[in-house]
């Protein structure tokens, strides 16, 4: 199926250029525009199409990755919570640090979930963020992203491989205070305004 078969390669990061579909054509169908629907970056589908590509990647613009909508992701149900505490992170000695615990417990998964009914282990993770101007606004974007359901997902675990497990998903954290970047933790200059960028791209901004 031709829709099957475009959406495969959008999801396998193919651009746009590969296909050069004229523009009074739909992107997805490769045909004639059926009750054309056009996204604010301007590119159009068919609204069938539109509504394929939506249930297959998200409200995100299968050429561009546009986010025209609010994801919602499979996280299962679980709280956030923070404290902030005076001692400094390296790499930020004028200020504390934003301390966040999330508690996801364990269940059964849905039919949002790769194997529904079947029992998933839960998670508890630390993460730190400097208590700065910057750290506050990414501490915001995380609480909004957790709230979406965004934060995590159910799968194989990234460090243990054990399968059925609560995971990141895509949005990275610094589980650590210390080490830099090869140990998830500080100092990382550039690690604020790379998670930004990981939040925008799933319409987090």
């Amino acid at each position: 199926m031709v829709v099957s078969s475009f959406l495969t390669h959008i999801i396998r990061g193919f651009s746009s250029k590969e296909f050069r579909i004229p523009s009074d054509r739909c992107s997805i169908c490769l045909s004639d525009f059926t009750n054309k629907k056009q996204l604010k970056c301007k590119h159009a589908f068919c609204e069938e199409c539109l509504k394929n590509a939506v249930k297959v990647c998200g409200p995100i613009c299968p050429i561009c990755k546009d986010v025209f909508g609010e994801m919602k992701g499979n996280q299962p149900d679980g709280k956030m919570t923070w404290n902030k505490i005076s001692y400094p992170l390296p790499g930020f000695p004028d200020c504390g640090h934003i301390c966040i615990t999330y508690h996801i417990p364990s269940g059964k998964q849905t039919e949002k979930h790769p194997k529904p009914g079947q029992y998933y282990g839960g998670a508890i993770r630390t993460a730190y963020l400097p208590d700065n101007k910057e750290g506050n606004e990414v501490l915001l974007l995380l609480k909004k992203a957790f709230d979406q359901k965004l934060i995590f997902t159910v799968g194989a675990s990234r460090t243990t491989g054990a399968d059925n497990m609560v995971t990141w998903n895509d949005i990275h954290h610094k589980t650590s205070m210390t080490g830099g970047p090869e140990c998830y933790g500080y100092p990382d200059e550039n690690y604020l305004s790379r998670v930004k960028e990981e939040l925008k791209a799933k319409g987090i901004q």
